[in-house]
């Protein structure tokens, strides 16, 4: 689509206003920054007739604002708000006031408690109003006008559309059509913004602010795009009143997956998040879309498996979008539940750095699957003590005892089979080689060495102080192989515990 969004933050305005602890001056100049650093189009600063320190916080921010962003301020239609307002973005490089009042019958009647007529009146008297205190400033400053309540304008979009022609008249250039209170589906919200793009000139932007009081505001907004606004206010973290207001990150994010351009850097999306919700003291709830500390995180294993399998893609199989995107590393979460099969096995510990085949993760799984239905989802830790336990000491007819060097080259082998003690001495080139003569001695020569590997442990994870695995491959006679693992403190112990763990899966 050729026509590019204009996304016009309100993070410091319907943000701010809605928090427990609202910011200060210092946390609203390093959050404006954040702000501008993704790249939007327009950043509402404020509300200036709101308090002395919002004025002040505005014109700071107005101040030092480059020509890049245009600034905004709000106003209430009338006078005194348009004079503070003006009066703090007045040496703005690129500024906008914005100035709104309602236009839904039921709050005219039973909130300003005046006539549609007379609503209208005061509307355009404020716009005009700007306008001419403007032109006398020889200000870059242009003009916003909101309908606050349009999504309750359904029963006098007529009244509403003669209304807004005036308004561009007398000088606004951006219509705002809010969806202030959430109640209707979207497509309810975007026939009326269609009807008024429509009756409107089209030098006229037209824009959303949508509150998500259903859950629906990303929807609204993006498809209200589609349908011809162009200004999208959203704020981050979908922060505001109530319910919150349209999350930028998620309208952001859904336009680039259906293709529309954007100028937003949206790799700075993850780390603006994280920083909103710790000085806005909101934390980001688990399932929160795209940023939520569970947004990447799969349990089922038809989902794990096919996460794992296109997790390298940018089109995954079970998610959005890649998560680098957003500038989000964490990859995604695979735990282990009752629900999880083979594949969360085999992640988890290759994740770990720790070999393992898709065999050895089908062994492992009852196991797994077992702990997990009495303790629910389990620790890597837990994983990974299942994997040591039963992966390097696997149990059968061999059971390893001792193997001593007695001098270069021959060692006493110590075991049992089948509960029968089992003593021989072995010569080789080494410890391996030795073992596997001495076996041979004893008759069990029907088992050969295809290879081994030697790697180095975390032993904290490890546990008892092991920093050796070995891991053998053997033969039998009839071409079955299968992979001994073991540890130990000892690499020459570990080898040899891994002959027998490969000899219990081979008889």
């Amino acid at each position: 689509m050729q026509r590019t969004p204009f996304f016009y933050d309100i993070t410091l305005r319907d943000g701010n206003q809605s928090l427990k602890k609202p910011w200060n001056l210092e946390e609203k100049l390093f959050i404006f920054d954040k702000i501008a650093s993704l790249k939007v189009d327009a950043i509402e600063i404020g509300f200036p007739a709101s308090s002395q320190l919002d004025f002040d916080s505005c014109k700071a921010l107005a101040d030092r604002a480059s020509g890049d962003i245009l600034v905004s301020v709000l106003a209430r239609a009338h006078k005194g708000d348009i004079d503070k307002a003006l009066l703090a973005i007045k040496d703005a490089k690129r500024a906008r006031l914005h100035t709104f009042i309602t236009f839904s019958p039921f709050h005219m009647k039973n909130v300003l408690n005046k006539t549609p007529e007379e609503v209208a009146k005061t509307a355009i008297d404020a716009v005009t109003y700007a306008k001419s205190e403007i032109d006398k400033m020889n200000k870059n400053i242009d003009i916003e006008f909101s309908v606050e309540h349009f999504g309750d304008c359904g029963e006098n979009i007529d009244f509403v559309v003669k209304t807004l022609k005036e308004i561009t008249k007398a000088g606004a250039t951006t219509i705002n059509l809010p969806n202030t209170v959430e109640r209707y589906r979207p497509s309810v919200f975007i026939e009326l913004v269609k009807k008024v793009k429509e009756a409107l000139d089209d030098n006229i932007i037209i824009s959303v602010h949508n509150h998500n009081d259903l859950g629906m505001a990303t929807a609204t907004t993006v498809e209200s795009f589609f349908a011809g606004a162009t200004q999208l206010e959203c704020c981050l973290n979908g922060l505001g009143e109530r319910a919150g207001n349209t999350d930028f990150n998620q309208v952001a994010v859904a336009l680039y997956n259906n293709k529309v351009d954007l100028k937003i850097d949206l790799e700075k999306i993850y780390e603006t998040a994280l920083t909103i919700s710790q000085m806005s003291r909101i934390k980001i709830y688990e399932k929160a879309p795209l940023i939520g500390p569970e947004a990447l995180a799969h349990r089922s294993g038809i989902h794990q498996d096919g996460a794992i399998k296109t997790k390298d893609m940018d089109f995954g199989a079970y998610r959005p979008i890649n998560p680098a995107l957003i500038g989000r590393y964490d990859d995604e979460k695979i735990g282990f539940t009752s629900q999880s099969g083979k594949t969360a096995i085999y992640d988890i510990i290759k994740a770990l750095k720790y070999p393992i085949t898709i065999k050895e993760s089908i062994y492992l799984t009852p196991y797994a699957k077992k702990l997990a239905e009495s303790k629910g989802e389990l620790s890597e830790n837990e994983i990974l003590d299942l994997y040591f336990n039963k992966i390097c000491n696997i149990e059968g007819v061999f059971e390893f005892i001792s193997f001593k060097p007695i001098e270069k080259g021959i060692f006493d082998l110590f075991f049992t089979y089948k509960g029968e003690r089992k003593q021989i001495i072995g010569k080789g080139n080494g410890p391996i080689d030795a073992c596997i003569n001495g076996l041979n001695k004893l008759g069990f020569n029907d088992v050969k060495l295809s290879y081994y590997k030697q790697y180095s442990l975390d032993s904290d994870k490890a546990g008892s102080g092991a920093n050796a695995m070995s891991e053998i491959s053997m033969t039998d006679e009839k071409g079955n192989e299968v992979i001994g693992r073991a540890i130990d403190t000892s690499i020459v112990h570990a080898n040899v515990k891994a002959i027998f763990n490969a000899l219990n899966q081979l008889y």
